[in-house]
């Protein structure tokens, strides 16, 4: 039987730099008491015999991390991806890493991985979404930690919060196909009970359209989160055969509006000619499809690295009351619509 490799320890880098293992722990703690000649000579021995310092039982000591957690609700959504680069990009200065908990849109699969993520002792948490049940709520305001909200503007914040209002996003591209001249107006999207913030949209949809006094008959429920190409090629293609006389569609995602625009194309139908179709999201394949998705940028970027810079300032002292950071979503017009 092959026998299995250790990893390689710190007694294991003392032997090799003829040093004591107690000097070992103090070059990289950077003790002064150890000279940069030693230090050298440790740190060249270490990367030699390929040793990774274990930080646990320093944490534990310390009661300090260096990661934060965070939960998303999509890995191959493409605006939650910006938003942990943009954690991380704001993180990384300061040497904290991202544990990264992936909860599909389950408000219940997010209680579980809070309260995983809380045993690893993270130095904050962010989470995206307003909405949580009661108990993930009890453990993040129980958590002694920074947490920070984000994609929202819920209505009793936990801690802090980096977000916007999505009903109130919607309501603006409603406004416009309204001073457009359009008032048949279809929303797709997906199953209310998982994808809050689709369902936060899909309120702005119907407040908006209420307040023009307009119907809000055309709503096409496009199966659960997330939302994609093929399902909303196949939204598009019900709406289109119970409803022909919509003049205009606001998808839950760009992706989604992609799909709608295909399945319009597949049936010789044009977009804007006869539908105006819009996004949400602005993600690059509606910057390059044809024709252009007219969309709303959330910055997604920008509310990670407000979300870090947040978690900085909170840590250092900086921040010590509950901050609520607003991102001002942005219509972008294109080709989609008329």
């Amino acid at each position: 039987m092959k026998p299995v490799r250790r990893s390689p320890t710190m007694a294991d880098i003392a032997l090799a730099a003829d040093v004591s293992p107690m000097t070992v722990s103090r070059a990289f703690k950077s003790d002064s008491a150890v000279s940069e000649e030693t230090r050298s000579k440790i740190l060249a021995a270490a990367e030699s015999l390929g040793y990774v310092l274990d930080s646990t039982a320093s944490n534990l000591r310390s009661q300090k991390s260096d990661f934060v957690a965070v939960t998303i609700p999509s890995i191959n959504n493409a605006n939650f991806a910006d938003t942990v680069a943009g954690l991380t990009e704001g993180l990384k200065a300061r040497q904290l890493q991202i544990l990264l908990g992936y909860t599909n849109y389950d408000i219940h699969e997010e209680e579980r991985l809070i309260e995983q993520l809380l045993r690893r002792r993270p130095g904050a948490i962010v989470v995206t979404g307003g909405r949580h049940t009661e108990r993930a709520r009890r453990l993040l305001g129980n958590a002694s930690i920074p947490v920070i909200e984000t994609w929202d503007l819920p209505e009793a914040p936990i801690g802090h919060v980096v977000g916007f209002s999505n009903a109130a996003a919607v309501r603006g591209m409603v406004d416009h196909f309204v001073t457009q001249g359009l008032t048949r107006i279809a929303f797709i999207g997906g199953d209310a009970d998982r994808d809050t913030r689709g369902t936060d949209r899909r309120a702005g949809f119907i407040a908006a359209m209420q307040a023009h006094g307009l119907s809000v008959s055309r709503l096409i429920a496009a199966g659960p989160p997330p939302i994609s190409m093929r399902e909303g090629a196949k939204a598009m293609g019900r709406l289109i055969d119970t409803m022909p006389d919509t003049e205009a569609v606001i998808c839950v995602s760009d992706l989604s509006a992609f799909g709608a625009v295909t399945e319009c194309q597949r049936r010789g139908i044009g977009v804007p000619g006869r539908y105006s179709i819009a996004g949400f999201g602005d993600y690059e394949i509606g910057a390059v499809s044809v024709p252009s998705l007219t969309t709303i940028n959330p910055f997604p970027r920008d509310i990670g690295a407000k979300a870090a810079a947040l978690i900085l300032d909170v840590l250092d002292g900086r921040q010590i009351d509950a901050a609520t950071l607003r991102i001002e979503p942005v219509l972008t017009i294109r080709e989609s619509s008329r």
